[in-house]
């Protein structure tokens, strides 16, 4: 197994090219970058990925508002309803070693077509007035999304290898904004329509269905890569989880989603219990989202030009330990500046997160492989911070016990975080 060394071209968003070994030497001639798609084919691929990516959420974060009004129609219990909550997550966990099999087998393009297929699929088997119906179709989309999670950065790494750190920008400022745009307006459109909270699930297919057609010419026209780089990409990665580095990226991505997970499933009850008014409380969860679109695309774009991407993962810690201390002092009074804090804290966080697998992975192969395993354990890992924070809170009678453990869990983030931010690729072959 070779060993870690550093990017032979210099610079924390140099790549090299997919058909080239899985490291070079430190010190050796640099092989030629790859050019990527360019012109009227980057456009179309470059909106196809923000609509793919606009998918990845807004179908899971619709049922939060409406958990209320399902619990109330379907009579399911209190766990039941948090385990609606959580099962997306542990889709993304436990699904996302599948996706690298199914990229090798079917290709990127078709493989992400099929993901839209799923949320398609997930969202009208919801239609059905029923409790198992509704588990059903989320484990469904949890799946679909699972697979375009991991298969998105390789995807960016192959076909923008130029523009990784503002293709990852677009990528998870979609994501954050489909959070948002779910978050806010799931319950207003429901109350505008008088339609069941079956039916305004499903409505979420529809930007599915629409990413599904816009994506469609992607599988007919796929990129061309060279013959060796094409038969590499058939077989999986050796030895890449004894990689170091390979772990930190995966430590940043489950400790920065577990603290953004945790709190978004909690902030409003903590604002709540503070004396904010049910109404209020959801809007500043929507609002702490709509910040984090400008954190999620600013962090990728400034890394390597204006700041080390070692001190943007130290800066978005600090800002969501603001946040959270300033939730510790004067939650309600200040509401919207510890919301403004978490939601650029927490945005930069999880794009750096995306960017370190793409920039730590030396070719396509090695990302989709890196991306399974961040994913993996990463939000396995997040899909225990709601329960472990509500179990604190219960045992402790406060929510000041648990908001400090999310003060102190941003200790090790920023440790893996700096880890992964060392312009370096992770070894196996």
């Amino acid at each position: 197994m070779p060993d870690e060394g550093p990017i032979p071209t210099g610079g924390p968003t140099a790549t090299v090219s997919p058909a080239a070994p899985a490291l070079a030497p430190a010190g050796a001639a640099p092989a030629a970058a790859p050019s990527g798609v360019t012109g009227r084919q980057a456009l179309y691929l470059g909106v196809g990925v923000i609509l793919l990516a606009l998918n990845l959420r807004p179908a899971l974060v619709a049922v939060s508002p409406l958990a209320g009004t399902i619990r109330a129609d379907s009579g399911m219990s209190a766990a039941a309803t948090s385990l609606l909550t959580a099962l997306p997550l542990l889709c993304f966990g436990l699904l996302a070693p599948l996706a690298p099999r199914l990229g090798r087998r079917l290709g990127m393009e078709r493989s992400l077509l099929a993901t839209m297929a799923l949320i398609c699929a997930g969202t009208a088997l919801r239609l059905l007035d029923s409790v198992v119906a509704l588990f059903a179709g989320t484990i469904v989309i949890g799946a679909g999304i699972a697979v375009a999670n991991v298969l998105l950065p390789g995807l960016i790494k192959r076909d923008f290898p130029g523009r990784a750190g503002l293709m990852t920008g677009l990528y998870s400022m979609s994501l954050f904004g489909g959070a948002a745009l779910a978050a806010g307006i799931t319950v207003p459109v429901q109350q505008a329509t008088g339609m069941s909270w079956q039916a305004t699930l499903a409505c979420w297919g529809a930007l599915a269905v629409i990413a599904l057609v816009c994506w469609l010419p992607q599988t007919r026209a796929r990129t061309r890569v060279p013959a060796d780089a094409a038969r590499q990409a058939a077989h999986p990665v050796r030895g890449l989880w004894r990689s170091p580095l390979a772990w930190q990226v995966t430590g940043f991505m489950g400790l920065q989603s577990l603290s953004y997970y945790a709190a978004a499933a909690w902030l409003p009850t903590m604002l709540k219990d503070a004396g904010m008014s049910a109404g209020d409380a959801g809007w500043m969860l929507s609002f702490s989202s709509l910040l984090g679109i400008a954190g999620s695309f600013l962090a990728p774009v400034v890394v390597g030009r204006r700041l080390r991407a070692g001190t943007l993962v130290a800066l978005g810690a600090v800002l969501c330990a603001a946040g959270f201390a300033g939730m510790l002092v004067a939650p309600v009074g200040g509401a919207y500046v510890w919301m403004t804090l978490l939601g650029l804290g927490q945005g930069a966080a999880i794009s750096l997160a995306l960017l370190f697998i793409v920039q730590r992975a030396p070719d396509t192969r090695h990302t989709a492989q890196l991306s399974s395993m961040a994913q993996c354990f990463g939000y396995i890992l997040a899909a225990t911070g709601p329960a472990v924070l509500g179990a604190v809170h219960d045992a402790s009678g406060s929510w000041t016990v648990p908001l400090v453990v999310l003060l102190v869990l941003l200790v090790p983030q920023i440790a893996v975080g700096w880890g992964a931010a060392r312009p370096r690729h992770v070894s196996g072959r």
